[in-house]
């Protein structure tokens, strides 16, 4: 971090305008930026032999880098990050985004999936980029847990909330399971369970279960033990990711290099690889992150970028993350207010529901 604030010292008044001007230009246009076009832009008037020099400057400071044969420059990655860092102007919401976004939080409608299924939608519509939301644990107190076998190596557990919402999860039992070991195995639970929530109950069922062995068939300890029907496996905390507006990043006249790539990036989101430790890094504190490029593992292959916020609940804590992915070349001035107001807004709205 500190080297990039020693670039930014290092630079006079003209080698800061001359690199903005070439930063947004490239951000709005997505070509490379030559000496002739920011003669034009600049608010001192110079040579376009100066500015050439100015920009072999910044080059040289590994800020811009010329693609091919142009003559023109667009910012490297750690040009863009020192643009973000130090450089942004941050744009208030548009009325019309706002509203927008309103209008998909706003609709009554009890189902939090649900809800977040039309906020990814209307994210990746008002970006044209691709939207990640990573929806909350259901965190309501549970009523009643119950087993069903669905065959030899396949069982369901049915988990109901005191809120009225319901979930039906598959998973695979330990073997040789019986249906009086099943039947055994949710009476315990249901004994633990009512009016504790999923992650309350998982730190009482360890220390209950050293307690009361004796008392279990040795399979229902099994099935408790395991606790694959309850709680995900570790390093996947969260319920559900959607992704959204895939298309947007599939462009019909890119790369097929780049488009493998994006594709690449959509199988590992699908697969949460990562998205544990991607979380950790919003979990860094409240407000906006982003992410460029090769800085995050998860994005570096398809050289994507991630604007994204945490949002949290009425106990000010981080339950889920709503983001925009998309190239390299964002308008991160628009879009960091969006996702940062959809944040808080999903926040407030789920703070409400209590």
């Amino acid at each position: 971090m500190e080297d990039r604030h020693e670039l930014m010292n290092d630079m006079n008044a003209r080698s800061r305008e001359v690199f903005r001007s070439v930063v947004e230009s490239y951000l709005s246009t997505g070509a490379p930026v030559g000496s002739r076009t920011l003669t034009r832009a600049l608010t001192e008037k110079v040579s376009a032999a100066t500015i050439r020099n100015v920009m072999q400057d910044l080059e040289f400071m590994g800020l811009l880098d010329s693609p091919h044969v142009s003559a023109g420059r667009i910012p490297t990655e750690l040009g863009l990050r020192m643009f973000v860092d130090g450089l942004l102007e941050v744009s208030n919401l548009d009325q019309g985004d706002r509203q927008k976004i309103d209008e998909t939080v706003g609709k009554t409608d009890n189902n939090i999936n649900n809800m977040m299924d039309r906020v990814g939608s209307a994210l990746s519509g008002i970006t044209a980029g691709a939207s990640l939301v990573l929806t909350p644990k259901h965190e309501a107190p549970i009523k009643h847990i119950e087993f069903v076998s669905l065959g030899a190596d396949r069982a369901l557990v049915v988990l109901v909330f005191a809120d009225g919402h319901v979930e039906n999860r598959v998973f695979t039992p330990p073997t040789g399971q019986t249906p009086s070991s099943m039947r055994e195995a949710a009476n315990f639970l249901n004994a633990l369970a009512e009016g504790r929530t999923i992650s309350e109950l998982q730190t009482i069922v360890t220390r209950e279960i050293k307690k009361r062995r004796q008392e279990l068939d040795v399979l229902a300890q099994d099935l408790v033990e395991s606790g694959a029907a309850l709680w995900e496996n570790e390093g996947q905390p969260y319920e559900r990711l959607i992704v959204r507006g895939r298309s947007n990043l599939l462009a019909e006249d890119a790369e097929a290099a780049d488009l493998e790539k994006i594709k690449t990036l959509f199988d590992d989101l699908e697969r949460k690889r990562d998205i544990a430790e991607f979380l950790e890094l919003a979990d860094q504190g409240e407000g906006v992150r982003i992410f460029i490029g090769s800085e995050n593992k998860l994005f570096s292959l398809s050289g994507s970028s991630l604007v994204v916020s945490p949002y949290m609940n009425a106990d000010r804590k981080i339950i889920g993350a709503v983001g925009v992915i998309g190239p390299t070349r964002l308008n991160y001035g628009r879009i960091v207010p969006i996702v940062d107001y959809t944040a808080q807004l999903i926040g407030k709205m789920i703070s409400d529901r209590r």
